[in-house]
């Protein structure tokens, strides 16, 4: 894994901490992700459609949060976590990273038109992004959950 000015910084000020691993905490980040994406779903079916589009992100966000816990890495940075699923455990970040900027745009911007199937596709993208992570997750070993923290550490500790 190659060292990267902007995590480095993070782990300085301390907003990226190495902790135990937590399955107990892993599983409370899965249920977010579980409840924001039924969260967005009625919140689609209700036509708040800004409000889906967090949600559907916050989905992919929890989900990945809960591997970071897993093996042992608390991360405050939402982009952080984003960086390190690829750089990191490998992980196509390409459709957490749109759904973020979409979300900044949809939550704090006013000069963007939210159509109907726009938010359908991004509930469908969180779902599919939460698949893969349940699967990629599931499928670690205790071998490699350690072998990603020992990574971790061996560049920034």
């Amino acid at each position: 894994m190659r060292t990267m000015p902007f995590i480095e910084k993070l782990v300085n000020e301390e907003k990226i901490k190495i902790g135990v691993p937590s399955r107990n905490i892993a599983s409370s980040y899965d249920e977010k992700s579980r409840n924001a994406l039924r969260a967005a779903r009625i919140l689609f079916n209700q036509k708040l459609f800004e409000e889906a589009v967090s949600m559907a992100y916050y989905a992919m966000y929890h989900k990945a949060t809960a591997l970071f816990y897993l093996i042992g890495i608390k991360c405050e940075s939402h982009a952080a976590v984003i960086v390190l699923l690829k750089e990191l455990f490998g992980i196509d970040n390409t459709d957490i990273s749109f759904a973020k900027k979409e979300r900044v745009d949809k939550q704090y911007y006013i000069d963007f038109i939210v159509s109907e199937n726009d938010v359908k596709d991004m509930i469908s993208l969180s779902e599919k992004f939460t698949g893969n992570m349940d699967i990629f997750i599931d499928k670690l070993t205790e071998e490699e959950k350690k072998g990603f923290l020992q990574e971790f550490k061996k560049a920034y500790f």
